[in-house]
């Protein structure tokens, strides 16, 4: 069955022309030459799978419709169409529920991409629990991403705001998987060949977290024997991730707001001003914007973090995962044991399935 697209533009030329080549390439096509008129127009045909909108249309924002569409039907497939093709535009669309966005000038193999693209992952939507026994071969990376909705969107998310240097806040409880997000941020990203850096700010002390973040010079306090370079030294260039970010003193923050702003730094105790170029991805498992409401957070530097935001599903949101993971784990174990162990039992991946997993992938 040929998949409907409504496209919404004020553009009449392109909208002849997108529904001449969709149509040409086993697309059924409608079109309206308004954001109203396409709204009702999805409102009244109730199956379209997918729209492409124009960002800038003469009565709404690309972003209005979307949202629009959104409350009608919160599984709708949307496509924005933008001649301002800066990753702000893209961020905004994406996080409003956009599936992805296309820059003008329209390249027709590009459209084609992307609509193959959703071609293959809707059926997965919509998809059974995956087999237990599909095969990992060995060598395969060290993480496993899941196939359920929740992962592919988590995945998309991350793909989008790779290749920028925006700050990204994860949010997420404790094993769901935060430092592998980064990672995979940042092994996407421009810096991918710089080096990824990982702090976890809930074991530092008030004494020594500054030490741990920016260095010190030998002397400048009790116990300091030798020069140490910190984790901003160290990931420079790269990645800093940053693990519950919360947990930092005001003082502390108030350092690295500085350090941030002014993309310089000194070790503790030190003269020399080093330059910094670095992308920081911090986590929490507390909503930063409440901490700063509630005065354990700096609102300044939660601002700074917030460029980009993206929030990790927890174990028991993924239940189509789980026999995936299962199988990932068994076979690492079968390896580490030395074990001929084939699988699970039905009732046992009943149990995976329906437990709670408050430790979540953990």
């Amino acid at each position: 069955m040929k998949k409907k697209i409504l496209i919404i533009d004020d553009d009449i030329d392109m909208c002849m022309l997108l529904t001449r080549f969709l149509t040409r390439n086993g697309y059924e096509v409608d079109d309206a030459n308004s954001g109203a008129k396409g709204i009702e127009k999805f409102k009244q045909a109730g199956d379209f799978e997918i729209v492409i909108c124009d960002y800038r249309l003469g009565d709404k924002e690309g972003k209005e419709v979307l949202e629009e569409i959104k409350l009608i039907d919160p599984n709708s497939i949307v496509l924005i169409i933008t001649g301002y093709s800066d990753i702000k535009t893209a961020v905004e669309v994406i996080k409003s529920g956009a599936y992805d966005y296309i820059t003008k000038p329209l390249v027709p193999d590009e459209i084609l991409n992307i609509l193959g693209n959703i071609n293959k992952d809707v059926p997965a939507r919509n998809s059974k629990a995956p087999s237990a026994t599909k095969k990992l071969q060995p060598g395969d990376d060290q993480f496993l991403r899941g196939e359920s909705k929740q992962s592919k969107e988590l995945y998309r998310q991350a793909e989008i705001v790779a290749n920028t240097d925006y700050s990204v806040i994860l949010y997420g409880e404790s094993g769901t998987g935060k430092e592998v997000i980064a990672k995979t941020i940042h092994n996407m990203s421009n810096r991918r060949n710089k080096p990824f850096v990982a702090l976890d700010c809930g074991t530092l002390s008030k004494e020594l977290a500054g030490s741990e973040l920016f260095g010190h010079v030998k002397g400048s306090f009790t116990g300091a024997a030798t020069d140490k370079e910190g984790h901003f030294e160290m990931a420079n260039g790269g990645t800093l991730f940053l693990d519950e970010v919360g947990n930092l003193s005001y003082p502390i923050q108030a350092s690295l707001l500085r350090v941030i702003q002014e993309r310089r730094f000194k070790r503790v105790g030190g003269t020399k001003e080093m330059p910094l170029d670095i992308r920081i991805i911090v986590a929490s498992n507390e909503n930063l914007q409440d901490a700063y409401k509630k005065g354990s957070f700096r609102e300044d530097l939660y601002h700074r973090f917030n460029e980009f935001s993206i929030t990790l599903p927890r174990l028991a949101q993924r239940r189509d995962d789980i026999p995936l993971f299962a199988e990932f784990f068994l076979q690492k174990t079968r390896a580490e044991l030395n074990r001929p162990i084939t699988g699970f039992d039905d009732d046992v991946l009943e149990l995976f399935v329906n437990y709670s997993w408050p430790g979540n992938l953990r």
